[in-house]
């Protein structure tokens, strides 16, 4: 090898080297190392422990023979406190068409930020109990000291007239709204955003379909209510809820039970029952059958069925208010159900006689001041895409 060959072979392999430092960092991390090990040392002397004689372990076992062996305390029973079935509390939740908060609620639809309803989750009323019993829980102690009463809803309010019951109220079928499908705003003051709705309706015959569709961000969730006309109003068969999964409510009229397929226990059956979609449709027929009859003030019992359990809703109805929509003005005949426990949500909802009695308005507050707004946008045909 010449002089030459090696001097470019030494100043290349420099040159790696050089490229190679430049890439490396120009300060190497700073690790927490452990502290240097100290090294003990201790002197261990062994002894020898003397084996005692014969005499020494009678006498130990003698002395062990006289000590009373000791005595397991003795526990004295304690009193147990009374279980209270689960089915004699009542803790409701409103119907709103969608819910303030979301996570509040229904854990499949957190992902949407809204919950389709009406869908706020409700314990199921006691099967056992009397309806009406149930429908002022604060006065339980008021009235624990008054002698029993005849009537349930007496003895709850005495002080006023029990609430109409939805079987009470006259019905007439050609009340019932013509079909048609309703678009809504739904605004929330906990996201900036807001949704489309649609409330489509169809009549046909003696049968009917009701379905709320709410769709933001490419995700939809629907509920859908079928079912028959009768004597009482609308008679729904099946009552669904889907978003992602789907579940489902089956009215078993011939053995007046709801049951459930999220494996809830099932529940009686009281005429004139709703679920939470076609509650506002009934709602619409019971007004526009007899619109003289729910003057300020008046009270009105149906019972309503959501996706896992039922309870008794009350609505109370206000007076005839203007409300100024995205659609334009419309007349409202206002209905609220007030909260009855600490976390329930306050409903109000706005039965418009120039949409058929359907809702013009819903709004639904949270304890917590969470508000969602639905509010009537336009009116379509009912077969229109």
């Amino acid at each position: 090898m010449t002089l030459r060959t090696w001097l470019s072979l030494t100043l290349a392999v420099s040159l790696a080297h050089l490229v190679l430092l430049q890439t490396l960092p120009l300060e190497r991390p700073m690790t927490n190392t452990p502290s240097s090990p100290v090294l003990a040392t201790r002197t261990v002397l062994l002894t020898r422990t003397p084996t005692p004689s014969a005499a020494q372990v009678a006498a130990i076992r003698q002395n062990q023979a006289k000590t009373p062996a000791a005595r397991t305390p003795v526990r004295k029973p304690v009193a147990q406190a009374a279980l209270v079935s689960e089915s004699t509390v009542s803790n409701t939740d409103p119907a709103p068409l969608v819910s303030a908060d979301p996570d509040a609620t229904d854990p499949d639809a957190t992902d949407l930020q809204t919950q389709a309803g009406p869908m706020a989750e409700t314990p199921a009323s006691a099967a056992s109990a009397p309806a009406v019993a149930a429908i002022d829980p604060a006065r339980a102690s008021e009235s624990a000291a008054a002698p029993p009463a005849t009537n349930a809803a007496s003895a709850v309010t005495p002080e006023a007239d029990p609430p109409l019951a939805s079987t009470e109220v006259a019905f007439h079928a050609e009340s019932l709204p013509a079909s048609v499908k309703l678009m809504y705003r739904v605004e929330a003051n906990k996201f900036p955003y807001t949704l489309n709705a649609e409330f489509s309706w169809q009549l046909q015959g003696q049968s009917y379909q009701a379905q709320l569709r709410i769709s933001t961000f490419g995700q939809t969730r629907v509920q859908t209510s079928r079912g028959q006309i009768d004597p009482f109003g609308l008679a729904p068969d099946r009552f669904s809820d889907k978003y992602r999964s789907e579940v489902a409510v089956h009215f078993n009229r011939a053995q007046g039970l709801v049951s459930f397929s999220a494996n809830t226990p099932s529940i009686r059956l009281q005429p004139g029952a709703q679920d939470r979609l076609s509650v506002l449709v009934q709602l619409a027929a019971l007004v526009a059958s007899a619109p003289q009859s729910f003057g300020p003030g008046t009270t009105l019992q149906v019972q309503t069925i959501g996706p896992r359990n039922g309870d008794l809703w009350l609505f109370t109805f206000g007076d005839l208010e203007t409300l100024d929509l995205p659609g334009g003005p419309l007349q409202g005949l206002k209905l609220m159900r007030q909260p009855r426990q600490p976390y329930d949500q306050k409903l109000e909802v706005w039965l418009s006689p120039e949409l058929g009695y359907l809702p013009a308005r819903v709004r639904i507050t949270e304890a917590n001041g969470n508000y969602v707004d639905q509010k009537w946008l336009a009116s379509q045909a009912a077969d229109s895409p």
